[in-house]
C-alpha cells in the first residue's frame, strides 16, 4: 500500500509523517523530496524554484512509486499532487516553461490514481511558522491553496478522488482520522 500526504506549507505533512513513524517504525517512510533535492543538488525551491527544480522533483515523485521498498506499505510526506501544484504555481509567475508544467501535468495524470490513499492536510487552525526552509510568504501559501483546491476538485469532478481524504482538527484528531482510513483500507497502524 502506498499512502502519501499533501498539501500546502505548514499544513501538517511532516508532524503527522513523523507520528506515524515513531509509532509504526516497520513501515517503509519517505520524509522529503523537495528539501532533499536542495540540500543535495543546492537548488532553488518554494518560489524560487525553477525548471531543473521541478523536473526533478517530479522525476523523484515517480521514483518513489516504483522503488522496491522491504514490506509493501510506504507513507510518503508528499505526492505528484504537490509536485504539480508548485509548477503550476511557478509557470503562473513566469518562473518554469509551458513545457515543464505540460510535464508536470502529464506525471501527476499517470501516478495520481497509483497512491491508494493520499492525505490532504487541511490549513485550518495550522499557523505558517518559519522553519528555515519553507516559505512564510502568506500570499504565496493562499495561492497555493487555491491551486490545490482547484486540483482536487478536478479529480472530483472527473470522479477520480476515492483514495484523497481530507484531515482537519488537532494532530490528535487527525491521526484518529488517519487510523480510521487506513483500517478500512486494509492497513492496520498504531496512533
Amino acid at each position: 500500500m502506498i499512502v502519501s500526504f499533501t498539501g500546502a506549507q505548514s499544513t501538517g505533512k511532516t508532524t503527522l509523517l513523523n507520528k506515524v513513524r515513531d509509532l509504526n517504525p516497520t513501515l517503509n517512510f519517505i520524509d522529503e523530496v523537495t528539501r532533499r533535492i536542495k540540500r543535495e543538488f543546492d537548488l532553488p525551491i518554494n518560489e524560487n524554484g525553477g525548471d531543473i527544480t521541478q523536473s526533478m522533483i517530479m522525476t523523484d515523485h515517480i521514483a518513489n512509486l516504483y522503488r522496491r521498498y522491504d514490506g509493501f506499505d510506504v507513507v510518503l510526506d508528499r505526492c505528484a499532487m504537490d509536485g504539480v501544484v508548485y509548477t503550476h504555481w511557478l509557470y503562473n509567475h513566469g518562473k518554469v516553461s509551458k513545457a515543464t508544467l505540460m510535464w508536470a501535468q502529464k506525471v501527476y495524470d499517470e501516478l495520481i490514481s497509483k497512491y491508494d490513499v493520499i492525505f490532504y492536510t487541511s490549513p485550518w487552525g495550522v499557523p505558517l511558522v518559519n522553519d528555515g526552509e519553507r516559505s512564510v510568504d502568506i500570499e504565496f501559501r493562499e495561492e497555493i491553496l487555491k491551486l490545490f483546491d482547484d486540483y482536487i476538485y478536478d479529480l472530483i469532478i472527473e470522479n477520480r478522488a476515492d483514495n484523497i481524504f481530507t484531515v482537519e482538527g488537532t494532530v490528535e484528531e487527525r491521526m484518529i482520522f488517519i487510523k480510521k482510513v487506513l483500517d478500512k483500507k486494509g492497513l492496520d497502524i498504531i496512533i
